[in-house]
């Protein structure tokens, strides 16, 4: 049986899409600082996100940037909050971080 959010219709599903989108963004400017200053050096702001196809406007995450942000500097919430640690081996460079919280 599908659930509440696999039966929206197109228009709800991209409305409930932007949403999480519009609020992403902004968590990643407020609580990151790579974000902040590569939103700021690309011109853009999480309020000029108004349609999903404004998504584009918005520079992309390289691997480069989580390896020059090693250890935790791309983590959007306190350390504290942080459950469980993936990371690469680096055997190519720097390794890669990456945190997960309880949601």
């Amino acid at each position: 049986m599908l659930d509440a959010g696999e039966r929206l219709s197109l228009d709800a599903l991209r409305a409930t899409q932007l949403e999480r989108l519009q609020w992403t963004l902004r968590h990643a400017y407020d609580h990151v600082p790579h974000y902040r200053r590569s939103f700021d050096a690309a011109g853009v702001h999480p309020d000029d996100c108004r349609d999903l196809a404004d998504l584009a406007k918005f520079p992309t995450t390289s691997k480069a940037d989580l390896r020059e942000n090693y250890p935790f500097g791309m983590f959007a919430v306190p350390q504290p909050e942080i459950r469980r640690i993936h990371a690469s081996s680096g055997t190519t460079g720097r390794p890669t971080v990456v945190g997960y919280t309880d949601r």
